[in-house]
């Protein structure tokens, strides 16, 4: 349902885990400067960081996926002194987040693999 390349960002304030689709819109539109219908992803934690809500508009309809865990927390950063809402992270850091791997908060974006060429004389 989620198509590749799609931009993703985490909220970095805790949110109501009871709020659903428009207190979620009007949060991405008024704290993230975003539109809820832009056909980005809008990743926000609960205040114990064991649950997560996503937020996607997939072009018919905002959608939302919930994710709780039964036992442990989400590796997520926490709120800085920098004054982000928000940051982005792409594909690859939003499923090693959802398997429970930590976020490096240094450097939101991982680097891409880079291909070796192997060079034969």
């Amino acid at each position: 349902m989620i198509p590749h390349g799609v931009e993703i960002f985490v909220a970095v304030a805790p949110i109501d885990m009871r709020w659903s689709f428009e207190r979620l819109a009007c949060l991405v539109e008024g704290q993230l400067g975003r539109s809820a219908r832009s056909r980005a992803l809008f990743m926000f934690f609960g205040k114990r960081r064991d649950a997560l809500k996503l937020l996607f508009f997939d072009g018919t309809g905002l959608c939302i996926f919930y994710k709780r865990l039964d036992r442990g927390t989400f590796k997520a950063p926490e709120p800085g002194t920098d004054g982000r809402a928000s940051f982005e992270i792409d594909e690859g850091a939003l499923e090693d987040l959802l398997d429970g791997i930590a976020l490096d908060t240094t450097s939101p974006k991982r680097p891409r693999k880079k291909t070796s060429k192997t060079v034969v004389h």
